[in-house]
């Protein structure tokens, strides 16, 4: 493990902050870090709505209190713990998008978005920030702390701890993430009741899970809502990827799904059902499977500050049940509905299950220790084993060249990717 980074201040003001998508028991995170802190007498400052309104900061336009931030009481805190939404609210302004690597922070016109931010933070008068976001926002805050590297000896400084959070559960440097599981079981009885519905018509429905970079979720409600098959971006292998050429003079060439095979092992596993006397059943995959998409499926799709295309102008569900369908007739003969659905967005924001709010409860905790009793800088907190505390030096899990994190995918052939098939339809035999 790498060095700790350590400060040496004494803790009485503290910013949180929130960013990126929602998840269940993300007020159990704040408002356990926030009530740690005004135990011991500091003053806690929730920024409101992300990174949007600091990073737009300037000396003209100070933060208000009520429209940027609130100042956290005990009143404020009564019985927010296990309540839904995000107390703070949240923004996807990404105010380090321009720095891609160390020597970016050299330039003052690509670091003043970071430069707007330190400054509203300083405004405040602050000795700490809790970061609180997926892993864009972590390396927001590795940003922040390299850029206070870099300032004059003399210059204000406070240290920045981060909180991992993502339902996608894909964050490296812990084994689940809070709200994880609360999703993946809105997900599950959304399942379970589709498989009802589907029973009662003979048809079928392809759910498609949210799930950009790794298939936690997809497998997760797929095994819980006993669907009857899943796929993910780390089944893009083997048999079902191709390579396609994306640069004709260089021979660049990308790994993309092999669409016909994949749609033939879903009719597959629907002709085993039909053996088994069902005509019915459900299927779960990843959107994240949508940037595997041969490039013809992808023409005129736009991206966003992260580079990512927008898999919601893509409808996968809606572009893969309609593949399944045409596949089946022609191997068949006979037709069968298949009907695409989106799910996701329903369970980001549902109430928190216990083991959330205290995975929560504990990560915002961990802050407090991380500051004030360890006295560390620059380090995500995690939780593993029986809720025990570690922490994890931004170095660990930020690549130091590209300032890039590094996903967790499910392994093939682990315990875990091995349950699911497993559970589902077997199409081996």
């Amino acid at each position: 493990m790498a060095d700790l980074a350590h400060h040496n201040l004494d803790i009485k003001r503290v910013a949180i902050l929130f960013a990126g998508g929602p998840a269940p028991a993300a007020n159990a995170v704040i408002s356990t870090a926030a009530f740690s802190f005004l135990e011991e007498g500091a003053q806690v400052f929730g920024i409101k709505h992300g990174y949007s309104r600091l990073a737009e900061y300037t000396a003209a336009g100070p933060l208000r209190e009520g429209d940027d931030y609130i100042r956290f009481t005990h009143d404020t805190l009564t019985h927010a713990r296990s309540s839904r939404g995000i107390m703070i609210g949240t923004a996807r302004t990404n105010p380090g998008k321009h720095v891609s690597a160390p020597e970016h922070l050299k330039d003052p016109e690509l670091v003043a978005p970071l430069r707007r931010v330190y400054e509203g933070l300083c405004s405040l008068e602050v000795d700490a920030l809790i970061s609180i976001g997926g892993d864009d926002t972590l390396k927001t805050a590795n940003k922040l702390k390299m850029f206070q590297d870099n300032l004059p000896g003399d210059a204000r400084r406070f240290p920045v701890i981060h909180l991992p959070k993502t339902i996608d559960n894909d964050y490296s440097g812990i084994d689940f993430t809070f709200g994880f599981f609360t999703a993946v079981e809105t997900l599950a009885e959304e399942i379970r009741n589709l498989n009802f519905d589907a029973a009662a018509g003979r048809a079928y429905f392809l759910c498609e899970a949210m799930g950009r970079s790794a298939g936690w979720l997809a497998y997760g409600a797929a095994i819980a809502g006993e669907a009857s098959m899943v796929l993910s971006v780390e089944d893009i292998t083997g048999a079902l990827a191709d390579e396609e050429v994306v640069n004709a003079d260089t021979n660049e060439t990308r790994k993309v799904m092999a669409v016909d095979r994949v749609i033939d092992r879903m009719v597959d596993m629907m002709l085993a059902r039909e053996r088994e006397g069902r005509q019915y059943g459900t299927i779960v995959i990843a959107e994240g499977m949508a940037e595997f998409l041969p490039a013809k499926y992808l023409e005129g799709v736009s991206r966003d500050d992260h580079g990512h295309i927008n898999i919601s102008s893509i409808n996968l569900s809606s572009l893969i049940s309609g593949l399944i369908a045409e596949r089946y007739t022609e191997r068949t003969g006979r037709t069968r509905k298949v009907n695409g659905l989106q799910l996701g967005y329903e369970s980001r924001c549902a109430p928190p299950q216990a083991y959330d709010v205290m995975l929560g409860s504990q990560l915002g905790v961990g802050a407090y220790r991380a500051l004030v009793e360890e006295k560390l800088n620059g380090v995500m907190v995690s939780v593993s084993g029986q809720f025990d505390l570690h922490f994890v030096p931004f170095e660990e899990l930020v690549d130091p060249q590209t300032l890039v994190t590094k996903v967790r995918f499910i392994e093939q052939n682990s315990d875990f990717h091995k349950l699911a098939r497993f559970l589902e339809t077997c199409i081996d035999n």
